[in-house]
């Protein structure tokens, strides 16, 4: 049974407020039957030197990827590592993590692929928990196996895959929103350096995207912005139109995903996860560069 949404009032404003915790709600919650806390991090390490009590440990590379292809664990996979979580399929889970909760909104998305009802992330992330110095632990926990089923994996409604996006560039069948920084959307920086070890051969953006910082949506802190700020920075996006957002690797354009879907209420949002690493791999793939969502092909 899920657990009471978190009342906060400033999540009021959001279309759906039940996807948000705050660090008050959740502290005030932790080791009540039926949550599972996750913090999931691009750094890996961190979980070790201290994390939420209760918090379970998904490190997206070895838990989610497929081990063999460039993909996501299958629907079996999926059900063994919530199990091997105690992890129930009607636990309320509520997922954080560096980085203002990039790996987090990615993780999110990757148990909406797979129909897990009831998951939620921590507004603010791991940084804004450990600023305000709140309680942490350093010894993973332990939970019974759990009875975990088998679920489908809905790629068709979340998930954008290549040919989809060649579409939306060809024909403007969706709306294509590039969240890295504008200097890597136009090419003045040729690579981001903090993804310099997963590289991609050509700069530029997809031709017909147009650049809207992931970043812009939350404060210094970690904290989603208020909705009419968030409102401002996709006022021009059509709400009947498909979008479809992407970044380097998919994580960051996640969380533009969960912006979009859960605090902005658009209701055709999905993720490209192969995203530059991918098309910016492709022999002969059109590229854009410059300021034009159009680009210029090279």
């Amino acid at each position: 049974m899920p657990l009471p949404a978190d009342p906060d009032e400033r999540f009021q404003q959001y279309a759906h407020p039940e996807r948000l915790v705050s660090a008050s709600w959740l502290s005030s919650q932790l080791g009540v039957y039926g949550l599972k806390v996750i913090e999931s991090n691009e750094d890996p390490l961190l979980y070790n030197i201290g994390h939420i009590p209760t918090a379970i440990n998904i490190d997206w590379q070895r838990d989610l990827k497929d081990p063999y292809s460039r993909d996501f664990i299958d629907a079996e996979a999926f059900a063994k590592l919530m199990r091997e979580k105690g992890i129930e399929r009607t636990d309320t889970v509520v997922i954080y993590g560096d980085k203002y909760n990039w790996w987090a909104a990615y993780t999110l998305w990757v148990f909406e692929l797979f129909g897990h009802e009831d998951v939620r992330l921590l507004d603010g992330g791991r940084d804004s928990w450990m600023a305000e110095e709140r309680d942490t632990a350093f010894l993973a926990p332990t939970y019974p196996e759990s009875s975990y089923p088998v679920p489908e994996r809905d790629d068709a409604t979340l998930r954008a895959l290549r040919p989809t996006v060649e579409r939306a560039s060809t024909e403007s069948t969706a709306t294509l929103i590039d969240v890295r920084p504008h200097d890597v959307y136009t090419a003045e920086t040729p690579a981001e350096p903090n993804h310099g070890q997963k590289s991609v051969l050509s700069p530029g953006h997809i031709p017909g995207a147009i650049n809207r910082v992931w970043r812009d949506a939350v404060t210094t802190t970690g904290h989603f912005r208020p909705a009419d700020e968030l409102r401002e920075g996709f006022e021009d996006l059509d709400r009947d139109r498909p979008v479809i957002t992407y970044c380097h690797l998919g994580d960051r354009s996640a969380h533009t995903w969960f912006t979009l879907k859960h605090l902005l209420g658009f209701e055709n949002v999905r993720n490209y996860d192969g995203s530059w690493s991918e098309w910016g791999n492709i022999v002969q793939a059109p590229i854009a560069v410059g300021e034009d969502p159009e680009g210029s092909e090279s």
